[in-house]
């Protein structure tokens, strides 16, 4: 009886120093993974995350943390050297390039648009041309039965209302689009309010973050405001279509956002803006969101491994674009941004 205690004894403090043996290894191999950590814009989080994930299968040496904390931050992280990559959904400035203690490359991803979205008495679709938007936001425009809204939209019941401009209150790529389309079509608009991813708005409410701007205007009756495609389409938002540079109403979509992309006359720097875009097919509100890294990496190990992963994303993980509604590069861009990764320097 004893010896059977005995034993028993024994094959529990086997048990306890094999679960021991197993949490070490496993805390060993965890620590053996590479932690390659980004921050930035809250827009391309969604497809950012997926790709992460996806790339585990690929090399699961690497993990990836990404902190979504908007394009402004993304920017001064990286100019920082915090991060071993930035992300931003406006390209950087002059100024803050000048700022980095070595030369930042700009790896555009994915695109997508800022939609007008709206709240009337059954949602009727709408058509807006560039001088009502500006109008509008310019505070010129004040009521929906106005005579340019109607121009665009014959048919349609406009209730004498008041147009309630809904803004974003916090820093954005989002705004940055809005403003820079804005500051394109409207040279009152670029003098007086300009293109940031934060301004002095000559009118409306504000609200923090896509998810602020829907909420006000989905409670406010007679509210207008831009929100990104793919929160509009999510939240099964009205949004408008717009006159694009060719004259043509376009709706946003995927296909539309492509085009833009495709007829944009985009610099060997790919510091480019794809508002207001020629072409029949192209919307006007869109713009791309971008990576930021080095060209000089510091840590050759760590850039090694984020050289693949940006030429994985280029290649495979632009399939999963169109499945999450973000638009996915030209082929044409593609091949040159592939380029561009190759030339960072370990």
């Amino acid at each position: 009886m004893r010896q059977l205690r005995g034993m028993t004894k024994l094959s529990r403090l086997s048990g306890k120093l094999f679960g021991l043996i197993l949490a070490f290894g496993l805390s060993a191999s965890a620590s053996a993974q590479m932690m390659i950590n980004g921050a930035g814009a809250t827009f391309p989080y969604p497809i950012y995350s997926k790709w992460f994930d996806a790339y585990t299968k690929v090399d699961p040496s690497v993990r990836f943390n990404y902190q979504s904390i908007g394009s402004g931050g993304g920017q001064k992280q990286i100019m920082a050297q915090t991060v071993d990559f930035g992300a931003s959904d406006g390209p950087m400035s002059d100024d803050n390039l000048s700022k980095a203690p070595g030369k930042i490359l700009h790896i555009p991803t994915v695109a997508g648009a800022d939609v007008v979205a709206y709240n009337l008495p059954g949602n009727p679709a709408l058509k807006f041309d560039a001088d009502t938007i500006a109008g509008i936001f310019l505070g010129e425009i004040k009521k929906w039965n106005d005579p340019k809204i109607a121009a665009t939209n014959a048919g349609v019941n406009l209730p004498d209302q008041e147009i309630v401009v809904v803004h974003r209150s916090d820093g954005s790529g989002t705004t940055y689009i809005w403003t820079d389309y804005l500051s394109k079509i409207s040279p009152e608009w670029k003098s007086k309010v300009g293109t940031n991813t934060s301004v002095n708005w000559p009118t409306g409410i504000g609200g923090k973050g896509n998810e602020g701007v829907a909420g006000q205007i989905k409670q406010t009756p007679g509210a207008l405001g831009y929100v990104e495609l793919i929160y509009a389409i999510q939240n099964k938002m009205p949004y408008a279509e717009v006159k694009n540079a060719s004259g043509k109403f376009a709706k946003p979509s995927l296909d539309s956002i492509t085009a833009a992309m495709a007829t944009a006359q985009i610099p060997e720097d790919f510091r480019f803006s794809i508002t207001n875009a020629p072409g029949d097919a192209a919307y006007p509100i869109c713009g791309a969101t971008w990576l930021l890294v080095y060209e000089q990496q510091k840590d050759a190990a760590k850039g090694k491994k984020l050289i693949e992963f940006l030429k994985w994303a280029q290649k495979d993980g632009e399939k999963m674009a169109r499945d999450l509604d973000y638009a996915p590069l030209p082929e044409s861009l593609q091949a040159r941004v592939l380029k561009r990764i190759d030339e960072i320097k370990l």
